[in-house]
């Protein structure tokens, strides 16, 4: 088979990839940035073309994708780029190498994603703490928009599990300790009924990143018997079914990690 060309300096059209991903011939500079800006042009365009694939085979996670050599014939491509669109996919879990066996989709985890929050977060302590305040404010917003799906599911709560995690929290509390792990096992019981992964899987995200960065911001009154009495308040006001109570409780445990925020940062708490 005749050999395509495949000059790296050539962009994508502003439409994106034509017929099967085929790159547009498009002559860009000619100078290195050029030729580099082209290449990353034609990455990305490239792997746009195979998620596109994906979305239009219809294709679920843990579904073969074609063979490589197919992928080359359909989207017009050469070995090295193509690999190297697979590598970049494979980074943020779209797709799932399995040397010897094949190429897969992938399940697509939110593992980038807490990478990337977590480094930001941690670059925000040094600095003005935005980040770490706007990371707060999209969990505070999430867990506040849940209260009426979780009163919704009161029939389908573990109440056992969750009162078993603040009673660890209050022990740990009594020896001066906080318990990280039993904080995380009562958001995890208490959201898991909705039936909703992704939220659950978020929530998780950003509870991990705040615990990284727990060493670096200022305590402020949330000693560990404040932080356990906080989620008692939070389980009495859901077991007794009462609304008002719930959504105070849940505003009174973000509002003491908003103070730590915002102590770290050289403020006053509120």
């Amino acid at each position: 088979m005749q050999a395509r060309d495949r000059t790296p300096g050539r962009a994508s059209a502003p439409g994106g990839p034509a017929r099967g991903g085929q790159l547009d011939s498009t002559p860009v500079s000619t100078s290195a940035s050029g030729r580099q800006s082209g290449a990353r042009a034609n990455q990305r365009a490239l792997q746009e073309s195979i998620k596109k694939l994906i979305v239009d085979r219809g294709l679920v996670p843990g579904s073969p994708l074609p063979t490589e050599f197919e992928l080359m014939e359909e989207l017009e491509v050469s070995r090295h780029p193509l690999r190297e669109a697979m590598k970049a996919l494979e980074a943020v879990g779209i797709v799932d190498i399995r040397h010897g066996y094949g190429t897969y989709v992938g399940s697509v985890p939110l593992s980038a994603l807490e990478a990337g929050l977590a480094f930001r977060s941690a670059l925000s302590v040094r600095g003005d703490h935005a980040d770490i305040r706007n990371l707060l404010e999209v969990r505070e917003l999430i867990e506040s928009g849940l209260v009426g799906h979780v009163l919704a599911a009161y029939d389908r709560l573990d109440f056992d599990t969750l009162d078993e995690a603040v009673t660890e929290m209050e022990k740990e509390a009594e020896q001066g300790r906080y318990a990280p792990g039993q904080d995380w096992r009562f958001h995890e019981t208490l959201y898991r009924p909705l039936g909703n992964d992704l939220v659950l899987d978020l929530l998780q995200v950003f509870w991990k990143v705040f615990h990284t960065l727990d060493p670096a911001l200022a305590r402020a009154d949330d000693v560990p018997e404040v932080t356990a009495q906080r989620h008692r308040a939070i389980l009495e006001a859901l077991r007794a079914k009462d609304e008002p109570a719930l959504r105070a409780a849940v505003d009174e445990h973000f509002r003491g990690i908003r103070a730590r925020v915002t102590i770290s940062a050289g403020g006053t708490a509120p």
